[in-house]
Order: C-alpha cells, then structure tokens, then sequence
C-alpha cells in the first residue's frame, strides 16, 4: 500500500468547508479497513476514527489512517485529551486531523495546536521517517513548507455549558463542533429544547464570529435540521457500528414477519 498525500487531502477537507453543502463524514468505530473504502465509495467526505467511544486501540487507528491515505479519503481521528506522543505517531502515520473531545478551555486548544504544529508555530517533534513525509523521500525543507501551508485539520468539540469565551475557545480551529448529546446531558437531561437550541446557537455564532467552520454530529442527515446544524459545515453523520446495528435490526425484522 503506497504512501498518498495527506497535504493534498487536508487541502480537499478545507475546501469542503466552504462549500455550499455541509462536508459530511461518519465515526468508524471498527476495525476492519472495509469500512473505511465503503464510507469512501458512499461518497463521504472524511471519516473520523474514533479513540474516545470506541475499542479501538491506537494500532487500529493507525492502521485504519493508513487505509484511508490510501483510499484518498481524510480522516480525522477523535482523542479524549492532548496526548502529543500519540498525537504525533497518528498525523505521522497519515491523519487529516485531529478531532478533541470535552474542549473547555483555552490550554487545550493551545496544547492541540503545539502537539500538531512545527517549531516556531508549536512543539511537534520533526521525524522523515515515516508515511506523512514519504519515509525520507520529502525532503526536510519541503515537507516543513507543505505543513505549514496544509497543517492538519483541527476540530474542537463544544459539550458543556461552561466554557471558557467560546471566541477565544475556538479561534485557533478549523471546525468548532457543538457535541450536542454531552451538551443536553449537562443542561440537564431531558434538556428542555429551547434551551438546548439557545446553547447551539451560541456555538454556533462563536464559529461564524470567528470565521472558524461549524460543525455537529447527527444519527441521520435528515435529523440534522432538528438538532440546529441546518447550515452546518462539517457533519459527521452516525457511524459505521449505529449503520451495521440499524441494518441488521432491518434484516431480523424482514426475517420474522
């Protein structure tokens, strides 16, 4: 499987985003690298591999990265926290970008950013020997420039009510992404509707205020309007394991009737 080139496809990611229909990607939560060419052949946009609600360990995720290098498609992969070791070996190994669960402060943002930037914009450490750099075939000077012109994509996700000053929070991101099941749980599950959609419009005007994309997750495209990510930007719809749930209920239903 040869090396693709993950500066062009976090270029195609970031020209998705202003596209006039949202960019939409799923959550892959299994391992088998099938799932990663059925969601390139469905027509997503991305995928985002999922290290925060899922079993998949970091080798998995690696290899699932590799995959969709090699397929052409972005893929993003979620953490819990700013590991920069483990931060550093996924965009090495081929990652679009990284995705950072429970973002509620400016230091983590700040820590995102260094652990995926090179000296002087962060504190990533600098290796050729691995697939993002063509294993030492990109030159030092080359593959420095194509980061700082095609640096990974950075999504932060919004799922508490507290926060520090959303604008600040998220001026340093490509997608600022409204976690809206966290968010309804810490208003107070059932979360009274309005109140809920007052929370995304705030995470939502601290996107455009800033001109940093929007983004949410929906189970379905079509529950995306309901959930306030009518004019979303980047959409991760469902994920591979709640699509192989759903149809393989649909199957023992046909199967008993």
């Amino acid at each position: 499987m040869t090396a693709g080139d993950v500066h062009l496809l976090r270029r195609r990611l970031r020209a998705a985003l202003t596209a006039a229909e949202p960019a939409a990607g799923t959550f892959v939560k299994l391992a088998s690298p099938d799932v990663v060419e059925l969601a390139e052949a469905a027509g997503f946009a991305f995928v985002v591999v999922d290290l925060e609600h899922s079993t998949l360990t970091e080798q998995n995720a690696v290899d699932l990265v590799r995959h969709a290098d090699a397929c052409g498609l972005p893929a993003l992969v979620r953490v819990p926290e700013v590991d920069a070791a483990a931060v550093n070996r996924l965009l090495e190994a081929g990652a679009a970008g990284i995705q950072l669960s429970m973002l509620t402060r400016v230091a983590q943002a700040e820590a995102l950013v260094a652990a995926t930037r090179f000296a002087p914009a962060g504190r990533r450490s600098v290796s050729l020997a691995n697939r993002a750099a063509r294993f030492g075939a990109a030159p030092l000077a080359g593959f420095l420039r194509a980061e700082q012109d095609d640096p990974p994509v950075l999504v932060g996700q919004i799922e508490t009510a507290r926060t520090d000053p959303l604008p600040d929070l998220v001026a340093a991101l490509d997608v600022c992404f409204v976690g809206s099941t966290d968010l309804a749980v810490d208003l107070g599950l059932p979360a009274d509707p309005a109140v809920l959609r007052a929370a995304v419009d705030r995470v939502r005007g601290a996107a455009r205020s800033t001109a940093v994309a929007f983004g949410g997750w929906a189970p379905t495209r079509g529950a995306a309007a309901d959930l306030g990510l009518r004019d979303a930007d980047y959409l991760v719809v469902g994920s591979d394991l709640q699509m192989l749930a759903a149809g393989l209920r649909a199957a023992a239903g046909e199967e008993n009737q």
